[in-house]
């Protein structure tokens, strides 16, 4: 668990320099404006619901005394959370809509990484890639809600929330880095069979997801910047995985027997 966590960390240092190597910048166009509008929205709508959040969690202070010092406290809460959940929902939303775009990214990364081999895989359209990123997201969003604001709530326990936000963090980061190993998995695996793929291999998905949790709060630039990165350093490592695992030969053989067959 350990060594994956660090070689997803590790994959982030080669990234930026294959994404200009390879010519990918072309291909994040339209998933770099898709972040940074979301985001904009997202941190607009966290500053317009503070103040009635604030006043709705205020009102659960019944007694006088400390009644604004509680106000004070709700406001901040409200903040909090909106930007805690706020986060889950951007990052999945993002991930979701930048699907068709980035799944050519990822063939790019794995026909330079495998000297442009010739094997099969699964050939989608941009529609069913849109589709699957919304499927994948959707189940991963619902999943990462559940334990979120459980742990939401317990971070605001003394000791307690120290351990909570740090679980918060790790879970945000095991869930996008689902995400952003998927622009390959879809290409070789049905949706379950990429379930369970990242099920034997979660820590490069947190490891990949650290990073990307940790870009995200670079001003403006995160917004940029954090979804090309992640997503080539994602598809360098699940690339090298699926090739210890023998998929590519697999698929290859295949599709021999069955040109030997026809």
């Amino acid at each position: 668990m350990i060594k994956n966590i660090i070689n997803g960390i590790k994959a982030y240092f080669g990234a930026f320099g294959l994404i200009s190597k390879l010519g990918l910048w072309k291909y994040f166009t339209i998933p770099i404006l898709i972040s940074f509008i979301t985001g904009i929205i997202f941190l607009g709508l966290s500053w317009f619901l503070s103040d009635p959040l604030g006043a709705l969690i205020a009102k659960a202070w019944i007694w006088e005394w400390g009644s604004e010092t509680f106000g004070v406290i709700s406001k901040y809460l409200s903040i909090f959370l909106i930007l805690a959940i706020g986060l889950v929902l951007y990052k999945h939303i993002v991930m979701a809509l930048s699907a068709p775009f980035m799944s050519p990214v990822s063939e790019k990364v794995e026909a330079h990484l495998l000297n442009h081999q010739n094997h099969s895989h699964r050939n989608t359209t941009f529609r069913e890639q849109l589709m699957r990123g919304i499927r994948i997201n959707i189940r991963n969003l619902l999943r990462e809600l559940v334990f979120v604001i459980p742990l939401v709530v317990l971070s605001f326990i003394p000791v307690i929330g120290i351990v909570a936000t740090i679980l918060i963090f790790l879970v945000q980061a095991y869930y996008v880095g689902f995400g952003n190993m998927d622009y390959t998995m879809e290409r070789h695996f049905t949706y379950k069979e990429s379930i369970d793929f990242v099920k034997r291999h979660r820590g490069m998905a947190i490891g990949n997801g650290i990073v990307f949790m940790a870009m995200l709060f670079i001003p403006v630039l995160g917004f940029i910047i954090t979804l090309p990165i992640s997503v080539v350093a994602a598809s360098t490592e699940t690339i090298k995985i699926l090739d210890k695992e023998g998929i590519f030969s697999t698929e290859t053989s295949s599709q021999t027997s069955k040109i030997a067959k026809e």
